[in-house]
């Protein structure tokens, strides 16, 4: 069907099915392959693992898994909440696992990992199980591999604190809990979550871990997709409350729409983009920033770590 145009040429009205914009060369990621990608998807199978890459679609799969570099994923594979932009499955979960953390630990141990990263989905119905299955899997992967490194990323555990208390008194090397968005898209985009309440989990978490005498100090992480309909100040704005609670490690990468039952994109930023908030985010402060179209929260993970490490020193 031809356009429709107004007698004084200044609006076109284009009524045919419009084709999804295609997309650009720096977001395409090599397909997965290989014997170590075989060799991981094998073990988690065995041993009735989920992991985060597979859940939520990660473009950068195959090159993690290639590098023995995976993020597993507890609690099940079912989350209480409805987050719009999230590829992981909702519904009702199962009870809780208790085995599960060692599964994990003996996963991270089987695969001689350096460095783990251990996440969950959203357990509103038991936050304080959900709570001693990360302090378990700590203590666990410790007792199994004892030279691994381990990251968690938590959910804000509804800011129940005994719950919160229980994975900073654990000491993993780095505790990492995801803004996500601007907190005008909270209502949309994090379902079940709070802006401010995820900020708090932040800040009590990094108050907290200093309390602790004679421990090594806790790094703290925080991540967020863009191209859901946020402005650069909004994100801007976000970067410095963040910095205000001292979080050490920023991740920053593009949101891609899973399917058409989530959240539609609303734009994909260029790699200059993601390079002007890279600056601006350590302009802030924080000790080291991840920024780039296929950054996700724990891409790269290991080299985050040691750049904290070499700040510090």
């Amino acid at each position: 069907m031809a356009p429709l145009v107004q007698s004084d040429s200044l609006i076109q009205i284009d009524l045919a099915p419009r084709k999804p914009a295609p997309k650009p060369e720096w977001l395409k990621a090599r397909a997965p392959m290989g014997e170590t990608f075989h060799n991981l998807k094998v073990l988690a199978r065995n041993l009735n693992l989920h992991t985060v890459c597979e859940s939520a679609h990660c473009p950068n799969i195959g090159e993690c898994w290639n590098h023995k570099t995976a993020t597993f994923m507890m609690l099940g594979n079912l989350c209480t909440r409805r987050c719009g932009f999230c590829a992981v499955p909702k519904g009702k979960p199962e009870p809780i696992d208790q085995a599960e953390p060692t599964r994990v630990a003996e996963a991270v141990a089987t695969l001689g990992l350096a460095y783990a990263v251990v996440t969950s989905v959203n357990r509103d119905d038991d936050n304080l199980g959900a709570a001693q299955a990360f302090v378990k899997v700590i203590e666990e992967i410790r007792r199994l591999s004892p030279g691994t490194q381990v990251e968690v990323l938590t959910p804000d555990f509804q800011g129940v604190p005994e719950a919160r208390r229980m994975v900073v008194a654990a000491r993993p090397e780095i505790l990492n809990h995801n803004i996500e968005t601007v907190p005008r898209l909270y209502p949309i985009a994090k379902s079940g979550g709070r802006y401010q309440r995820s900020l708090e989990f932040l800040a009590e978490a990094r108050r907290e871990a200093d309390d602790i005498s004679g421990a090594p100090s806790l790094v703290t992480k925080t991540g967020i997709i863009v191209g859901l309909g946020e402005e650069m100040h909004e994100l801007l704005s976000v970067f410095r409350d963040l910095a205000d609670r001292r979080v050490d490690i920023l991740t920053i990468g593009q949101y891609l729409r899973p399917s058409r039952d989530h959240l539609p994109m609303s734009r994909f930023y260029t790699p200059e983009e993601f390079a002007f908030l890279k600056h601006e985010a350590l302009q802030m402060g924080f000790r080291h920033v991840e920024s780039g179209p296929l950054v996700r929260s724990s891409y790269h993970a290991h080299e985050q770590a040691e750049s904290t490490r070499s700040h510090s020193q």
